[in-house]
């Protein structure tokens, strides 16, 4: 499986939220140093400074620069004169989105994705076709999307509204590899449930050649799939970063959310600055010995860094794994300075907590 980043335009998507177009583009370099097969930078319909990111991107990136566009001639024309090396042609085919998202019948969108698609092709685009609402749609209408465009790079497949979890994504995906290869396929979650990720590697499971992640889960509403948690999981699960350099996951990751001006809950899984920090006497005093005792994987096989701390909270325990650390023997008289001292003089991280044992013990 493949990555493709919609960090840049997901992000844009939310309410008052707008990237100044300097950042964008040094978003997506960073991007690029990660490795991800493309970058989607941008809608370019919507205005100049999108599709000068997209042209500054498209001449800049290894990644394939992906520019969106509707069935409509004006935005294929949009993302062709943005020099994008893929026009993404996006359209509904669900019952409810026909009806009250454009008004028009399943056979004239139908007719607008081939007119796009076809026009795209006319300049040398390649071309991504991606059916919104498609895990509510029925499953006769995407196989006859399928055959419909047997020509486009990749069917994309949006749970727009994210809508399903693991389970009925592995059913639709299932029905859908009876009669279509699962490879030329791509996948796009929101995490409106909090399983984006689940299905990304649900989708992966079932042989789906490309998914749309974001650094972060940035993206509108509860966001999407997060790139950081779909390497992580990829590679501790199945063995594979899906072709991203799992060393600079998290430094990339951050230099990309600085880049925009964006944040992270502290608990946010792999990137959040306690996911990786541990002051609970019982954790610290285990992990002194071996860290994996309370972690999912050691954080520098993704370029973070562990962060141990010594203070009020910690117990007897740590204090002994201190004074060892230190060289020294840990007495009950000694644990019991040493929790003095770090009540007093904590919280430190592990290289200060045990310079501090070692000057107050020196001289004993």
């Amino acid at each position: 499986m493949q990555l493709t980043d919609v960090t840049l335009r997901e992000g844009e998507q939310r309410p008052g939220q707008s990237y100044a177009p300097d950042a964008k583009v040094e978003a997506g370099r960073r991007l690029d140093e990660l490795g991800v097969a493309s970058v989607q930078a941008g809608f370019p319909i919507t205005g100049a400074a999108d599709r000068q990111v997209v042209r500054t991107l498209a001449d800049d990136l290894e990644a394939d620069v992906v520019a969106l566009a509707r069935a409509v001639p004006g935005d294929v024309e949009a993302a062709v004169a943005a020099e994008a090396d893929v026009v993404e042609v996006f359209a509904p085919l669900s019952d409810r989105q026909l009806t009250h998202l454009v008004d028009r019948s399943r056979a004239e969108m139908f007719d607008a994705l081939r007119e796009a698609v076809d026009l795209a092709f006319d300049h040398d685009a390649a071309v991504v076709v991606s059916l919104l609402d498609a895990f509510r749609t029925d499953g006769d209408h995407l196989l006859e999307a399928a055959e419909r465009f047997p020509d486009v790079d990749v069917l994309n497949l949006a749970d727009t509204v994210g809508a399903r979890t693991p389970t009925s994504v592995a059913t639709t995906l299932a029905e859908l590899g009876e009669r279509v290869d699962l490879g030329r396929l791509g996948v796009h979650f929101h995490d409106d449930l909090g399983v984006a990720t689940a299905n990304v590697l649900t989708a992966y499971e079932a042989g789906v050649g490309r998914a749309d992640v974001s650094v972060a889960s940035v993206g509108e509403r509860a966001g999407n799939a997060a790139l950081e948690e779909v390497v992580a999981a990829g590679v501790l699960e199945h063995g594979t970063s899906f072709g991203v350099d799992p060393e600079r996951l998290v430094p990339v990751c951050e230099g990309v959310l600085e880049t925009l001006g964006e944040s992270v809950a502290p608990g946010k899984a792999v990137l959040g600055e306690e996911v990786t920090r541990h002051e609970s006497g019982i954790h610290t005093a285990a992990m002194l010995a071996d860290p994996s005792v309370f972690e999912p994987f050691d954080p520098a096989t993704f370029g973070g860094e562990r962060e141990l701390v010594f203070g009020a909270a910690s117990g007897r325990g740590a204090a002994r794994g201190l004074l060892e650390r230190a060289g020294l023997e840990p007495t009950d008289e000694r644990v019991a300075t040493v929790l003095e001292l770090l009540e007093k003089r904590g919280p430190l991280d592990t290289a200060a907590a045990v310079e501090l044992v070692r000057d107050r013990f020196g001289a004993d």
